[in-house]
């Protein structure tokens, strides 16, 4: 039952019980004190005329004594708090419900092929909007009535119901879902998994785990698919790290011989400081730039005077030996590896994996951790300098901070930075909001844990998407254009009106990769486009 409901009965207990009280005491006093008795039934139309102050009838002239002008005084007052509590009590809730926007508790249209997500979490912001932006139909299955309602007002398709009960996942037709995704904590995920092969074996159910280790037990409890997403974002941040050993091709998609990539600016390249036009990198390595991430925002198409700066992450198209070529150029004059180059700041399941890969890279890393253990090499609170002097901050090559808590990894970052100004900074946090927080205070490459967890989800779910990387929002879709038949790609602006670029086209047995303003697009060609969530719905509205 609802809070306010308890309360109305509540109240109205209260007053019954008040009713019975002023009536019984009331025949007693009138034949004590008045020497007047009075019938049950006389006593009760007292107390009800009293307690809704339409009068007392007669009776005000037989009261004599004292005591009975005493407990009369005491019975109005009684009267006065019942009524005046019953507004906030009562009326009030009513009113509100009668005049809040209600969330449903099932689905009442004849939905199918939707996407079931079991609640809401920080973390399904990021999934929801991969949904939104993709088009997909899904439902949000909430239990906390102010959680739902606020992803109801936000417009966003949820019911109110318990998603570890079959009840609630069959509120959200679960049965003709074409997948469930679910994100809340390792236990619960596969107590809904479990529900959710009860009503239905043939439903594509996704958990998400904090632990791998536990990954056994949601297979066995009927998961189809399960994803690790602080594993991967320790992986990517790793991966970061060691560019110099396996460069940013090992990450890069492929169409035909063209590669697809990010490629970061490190600190002390010779292009950190210069501009787009100035860094000549299109005639320097061959490689055609889409855009840039600038302090965490992507910009497709840069302009020629757009400043690279260290963190500034390009991406771009071009053959293995153009790409190879530009990473050599971004990354610092001097990679060396020596002790103590690599400091991890934090130990949990992504500071775990960033360590062992670096250590699997044999690259020698520093972990720095509250919690003392067997794995940590230096132990204090990663906000005090005098912990990250102990750690060789101050000389080492590069700082990962693997905070749980955004607030203590952007201080943090403010620290790193005034005692390494040119230390290479990569940093994980929870928010996305928090990115260009972390940027702000001087970290170079940020991975949000909700993006990426989001990402994952969401690629699990749409197979017929190219994704460049789980922590961007950029895809790479093959699509044939109608409307472009018998234009040039300069002609129609597409990188001016969409955002996007056309890197390919696959002409039957042939890919052309040498796509210009003056590349005509012609009937039955199959268009390879590069562009952000945004920028590919818009190309699709557009021109398919």
């Amino acid at each position: 039952m609802d809070t306010w409901k308890r309360r109305v009965g509540g109240y109205i207990a209260f007053v019954a019980v008040v009713l019975v009280f002023t009536t019984v005491s009331y025949r007693w006093g009138m034949r004590v004190y008045e020497n007047d008795p009075r019938t049950l039934i006389e006593s009760f139309q007292f107390a009800i005329e009293m307690f809704t102050t339409t009068g007392f009838g007669g009776d005000a002239s037989s009261w004599q004594t004292q005591e009975m002008h005493a407990f009369i005084a005491v019975m109005d007052l009684v009267g006065m708090v019942l009524l005046i509590g019953a507004l906030p009590v009562v009326a009030t809730p009513l009113l509100e419900s009668a005049f809040s926007t209600t969330v449903p508790r099932s689905l009442d249209a004849d939905l199918s092929g939707h996407v079931v997500v079991a609640s809401d979490t920080t973390r399904s912001d990021a999934l929801l909007d991969e949904f939104d932006s993709e088009g997909v139909t899904y439902v949000v299955v909430e239990p906390d009535p102010d959680r739902a309602l606020a992803l109801y007002e936000a417009g966003h398709m949820v019911i109110r119901a318990d998603p570890e009960t079959t009840a609630g996942l069959e509120s959200a037709r679960l049965g003709d879902a074409r997948a469930l995704v679910t994100d809340l904590s390792d236990r619960v995920d596969a107590s809904i998994v479990l529900a959710a092969k009860e009503l239905s074996t043939d439903v594509r159910a996704i958990s998400v785990v904090e632990d791998p280790s536990r990954e056994r037990y949601h297979r066995l409890a009927g998961a189809d698919e399960v994803l690790s997403p602080r594993s991967l974002l320790g992986e990517s941040l790793a991966s970061k790290v060691t560019t110099a050993v396996r460069t940013d091709l090992d990450e890069a998609v492929a169409v035909g011989d063209l590669r697809i990539a990010e490629v970061s600016i490190h600190h002390g390249s010779g292009l950190a400081g210069s501009t787009l036009a100035g860094s000549r990198i299109g005639e320097r390595t061959g490689v055609d730039v889409i855009g840039a991430w600038f302090n965490g925002a992507f910009e497709a198409a840069p302009p020629p005077d757009a400043t690279l700066s260290a963190g500034t992450v390009l991406l771009v198209s071009g053959t293995e030996g153009q790409v190879e070529r530009l990473v050599d150029l971004t990354n610092s004059a001097a990679r060396r590896f020596g002790a103590g180059e690599t400091v991890v700041i934090g130990h949990g399941q992504v500071g775990k994996t960033v360590a062992n890969a670096l250590e699997s890279a044999d690259l020698p890393v520093t972990v720095v951790d509250r919690d003392g253990a067997e794995a940590i090499d230096v132990v204090g609170d990663a906000t005090e300098p005098d912990t990250l002097r102990d750690a060789g901050v101050a000389d080492a090559r590069t700082v990962v901070l693997a905070l749980p808590d955004d607030t203590t990894a952007e201080f943090a970052t403010l620290v790193v930075r005034d005692l390494a100004p040119n230390v290479e900074l990569l940093a994980r946090v929870e928010d996305a909001e928090s990115v260009p927080k972390m940027h702000r205070a001087g970290a170079d490459y940020v991975l949000s844990l909700s993006t990426v967890t989001g990402r994952m989800s969401a690629s699990a779910v749409l197979a017929d998407r190219d994704v460049l990387s789980l922590d961007t929002h950029v895809e790479v879709v093959r699509t044939e254009a109608s409307a472009l038949v018998g234009r040039t790609v300069g002609q129609a602006a597409v990188r001016e009106t969409t955002g996007c670029t056309v890197i390919a086209i696959e002409r039957g047995d042939e890919l052309v990769t040498d796509v210009g303003p003056e590349t005509r697009v012609e009937r039955g060609d199959e268009l390879v486009v590069v562009g952000t969530d945004e920028g590919v719905r818009a190309f699709e509205r557009a021109f398919a």
